[in-house]
């Protein structure tokens, strides 16, 4: 992520791959469904429709392979959420994990949050490379000893093994969402956090499990009045009672805790007008906003709807202070992506470490990075065959009518099943890995 090629030398960055593709697996159950650096970008969370989440390490750098740095290897795999049946409303709710969140780490462990649409739950992943030995009541297997053959007492000792590393579930969040959870967000005072669903917004304390306090609800009296859904929501990066919501009618509320206990009420309000000329059969559900990101500084917030990706100033509700078309190509299909439902995905976005760069997803496997400052884009895409280890990516360009050329890809030659809907970004770092259906990509700057 470091120098975009002759083409974009003072925007983003050349991005080459670090170690092929990482493929999660070939079955339905195998698709990706998040993607989540921690804190200090040593750590890579992946969430699949089949309940699993996959940990990958970085490797530590050496001077005997330099190429190896940024490079990410499996640390730990296991199951979070299974599949379970409601037989009250008659439902089934799916293992799928709908979002990952990663906890600061205060000593040797790693604490993760994971979520399918029902139930959240608290993972600790932890390495153990000692095993205690010499128990007085147990024999080497586990066993208890008969207390009349105890005739001596052994101090336990600790001896060396091979390093393991165990997950295991620490709390469980359950039985506090009717619809299905779309979002959930750490508090900046690492005490509690927030799980969003389409009515209603929750408020959970780490340690108790059996309650939470409802923050925002939404729900009419009468369901048939029912306007809008709660799509995203986030808490703000550095104030623990501020935090974002955004709607499926295109709008941002941005709510305070100290104002009163149930934040219907906003403290503020952020829509951009719709133009007039602009307006189909397909604005309000193009509008929609599937995903919503404060700035690591927290001054800004970034949407992500359909067709574009927009920055807003807290300061500035009317309209946002930045626009950028992700494939606006695709105004012309719109028809067509109705009929085979891909106008319905919901497609993240995320920002750099510095704020500078914005990076979203589209389709054909391609995904779009913004350069704030120069205005600059660039077109990147995650492929099997045009990548391979090391291989420096190339900029894309998509052609709509007239002549295309050698290098360019037709609007209507695109493969709309190949979509990358989730990303992630390095923390401190120029590293980001894709996710396009089952494979992880991870890209890193141009190494000279």
């Amino acid at each position: 992520v470091a120098g975009f090629g002759s083409l974009m030398q003072d925007v983003l960055w050349c991005f080459s791959q670090v170690k092929g593709t990482i493929d999660i697996g070939v079955t339905e159950a195998d698709i990706i469904s998040t993607v989540e650096f921690n804190h200090t970008g040593e750590l890579l969370a992946t969430g699949d429709k089949g309940g699993r989440v996959v940990i990958f390490q970085r490797e530590q750098e050496s001077k005997n392979q330099p190429h190896r740095r940024g490079e990410y290897n499996v640390y730990s795999t296991f199951q979070s959420h299974e599949p379970e049946f409601d037989y009250l409303k008659s439902l089934e709710i799916e293992e799928k994990i709908n979002k990952i969140r990663w906890l600061p780490q205060q000593n040797a462990a790693y604490f993760l949050l994971s979520t399918n649409d029902k139930t959240v739950k608290l993972w600790k992943v932890s390495e153990r490379d000692k095993r205690p030995e010499g128990y007085n009541l147990k024999d080497e297997d586990g066993r208890l000893r008969d207390p009349s053959m105890i005739t001596m007492l052994r101090v336990p000792v600790l001896r060396p093994m091979d390093l393991m590393v165990e997950a295991t579930p620490r709390r469980v969040f359950a039985n506090a969402h009717t619809y299905h959870i779309n979002s959930i967000s750490v508090n900046s005072d690492y005490e509690t956090y927030m799980s969003a669903d389409d009515l209603r917004i929750n408020l959970w304390n780490f340690e108790i499990t059996n309650q939470s306090f409802n923050i925002v609800d939404i729900k009419p009296a009468n369901m048939e009045e029912l306007t809008e859904v709660i799509t995203a929501a986030e808490f703000h990066p550095h104030h623990c009672n501020t935090f974002v919501y955004s709607s499926s009618k295109g709008t941002i509320r941005l709510c305070d805790m100290r104002t009163a206990a149930l934040c219907d009420r906003h403290a503020k309000f952020f829509e951009e007008p719709e133009d007039p000329s602009n307006r189909s059969f397909f604005s309000e559900i193009i509008s929609s906003i599937s995903d919503v990101k404060f700035s690591h500084s927290g001054r800004y917030i970034m949407t992500r709807d359909y067709l574009t990706v927009k920055v807003w100033d807290l300061n500035m509700e009317n309209r946002p202070i930045e626009t950028y078309q992700v494939h606006d190509y695709l105004r012309s299909k719109l028809c067509s992506l109705y009929e085979n439902d891909c106008i319905f995905d919901k497609f993240e976005c995320v920002w750099n470490g510095s704020d500078s760069v914005i990076m979203t997803g589209s389709y054909n496997n391609f995904f779009r990075m913004f350069d704030r400052n120069t205005k600059r884009d660039v077109t990147l895409e995650a492929s099997r065959e045009n990548s391979k280890p090391r291989a420096i990516l190339k900029p894309r360009k998509v052609c709509v009518g007239g002549k295309r050329r050698k290098d360019e890809i037709s609007v209507d030659s695109l493969d709309f099943s190949k979509k990358i809907l989730h990303t992630a970004w390095h923390p401190s770092e120029n590293i980001i890995a894709v996710a396009a259906t089952n494979n992880l990509y991870i890209f890193q700057d141009k190494v000279n």
